[in-house]
């Protein structure tokens, strides 16, 4: 498995927008003050080993640098919130700590879009 890329305001563009244009990449808004942040993130490690192939794994700590002007551009109200990227797009967001078949599911149901 790959462990997800670390992203900052400096890389988002390259590693999302630029990058989503090649495969669907999903980003894990987090922080690590957040409870739920804590309890999804080896839910997400353990679903997205799986779709590594179509899926670039990628997380944004909010609270580092000048991270949270992101949070602050694509309207994140809440963490963690997870964003799907397709072509430079926000293609689908949750947010909140969820099970593993909740994660497989809108994987799927955006794959197939």
């Amino acid at each position: 498995m790959s462990p997800a890329l670390i992203l900052s305001l400096e890389t988002f563009n390259a590693q999302v927008l630029d990058a989503s244009h090649e495969k669907l990449v999903l980003v894990d808004f987090w922080a690590d003050w957040c409870s739920p942040c804590l309890v999804i993130a080896p839910i997400l490690d353990k679903v997205l080993s799986e779709y590594a192939n179509e899926v670039v794994y990628s997380k944004l700590e909010v609270d580092e640098g000048e991270n949270m002007k992101l949070a602050g551009r694509y309207k994140v109200r809440g963490f963690p919130t997870i964003m799907l990227f397709r072509d430079g797009e926000e293609l689908d967001r949750f947010s909140g700590a969820r099970p593993a078949q909740f994660i497989e599911q809108f994987l799927q149901s955006n794959l197939n879009r």
